[in-house]
């Protein structure tokens, strides 16, 4: 019988996950800088006999321009395998025939140049960074309140991240501002979403309980994961605080320094 902690259960997986930024690189001026020992490790992943797939709540570029960032890094990434919420955001507004107003970072507003935003019907928020300003925020607000049936869409719910200076607040801080204005719930895109989750397990053609994934925010990668039914492991990086490990309601399967050292520890489980 295979073992059921870490890292045994390592033993009968198929595929893993893994958040970007936090886990590979830390964000910042630039492109930002690669956690050391990453970028080795993505190599190692790829030539084992597992799956792979990169699933992020990244909104402040287009997936290409992303994932090129990724690839001067010296990440060996592919667009098809990273999985932002921008694409899965406009996926549904045009199912339910919705028009957005954006309020989300200027280099993602390209990814919406194909979706109708005349007279908008709901709200999309993202990681908009210094464009949260009041008036930015108020006019979201008085979209959403002049609607009969409000509808908001936030891409993410993150309450902060690293950058290479510190900590950032993230989406869902300003997410929770407009929920509270306008008495309504947000429909929650991205990470922990388990529709978003499931999403990545399709193109994956897996089952959750035959994939792990490796994320720094303990809610939203790795509580987000465990609720799909997948196993999540946190690694010391990004925004990891060592609180993560005796939160009230969420705890790890594993718990790591860096994404090197669950890798080593997943493919020596496996034989490589």
């Amino acid at each position: 019988m295979a073992a059921t902690g870490w890292p045994g259960f390592a033993k009968s997986l198929k595929g893993v996950i893994l958040d970007l930024c936090g886990v590979l690189y830390d964000s910042g001026e630039g492109d930002g800088v690669a956690i050391p020992g990453s970028i080795e490790a993505v190599k190692k992943l790829k030539a084992s006999d597992l799956q792979l797939r990169f699933c992020t709540n990244e909104t402040q570029a287009t997936r290409e321009k992303f994932v090129a960032k990724l690839q001067r890094l010296g990440f060996d990434i592919s667009v098809s395998e990273v999985f932002p919420p921008a694409p899965a955001a406009i996926a549904v507004v045009k199912q339910r025939g919705l028009r957005p107003h954006l309020l989300v970072h200027d280099g993602l507003l390209q990814e919406f140049d194909g979706v109708d935003q005349t007279n908008p019907n709901c709200v999309i928020i993202g990681d908009a960074a210094e464009h949260f300003s009041y008036q930015n925020l108020n006019e979201a607000f008085r979209v959403l309140i002049g609607l009969e049936n409000p509808v908001l869409f936030s891409l993410g719910q993150g309450r902060y991240y690293k950058e290479t200076d510190g900590l950032k607040l993230d989406v869902g801080a300003y997410m929770k501002a407009l929920e509270y204005a306008c008495d309504l719930k947000a429909e929650v895109i991205g990470k922990p979403s388990l529709t978003f989750f499931q999403s990545v397990l399709n193109d994956m053609g897996l089952k959750p309980h035959e994939t792990l994934m490796i994320g720094d925010d303990l809610v939203n990668d790795v509580g987000g994961a465990q609720y799909c039914g997948m196993k999540g492991v946190q690694v010391r990086t990004g925004k990891y605080r060592p609180s993560d490990e005796k939160h009230p309601t969420v705890t790890a399967d594993g718990t790591v320094d860096n994404l090197a050292q669950a890798v080593d520890m997943i493919l020596k489980q496996r034989g490589f």
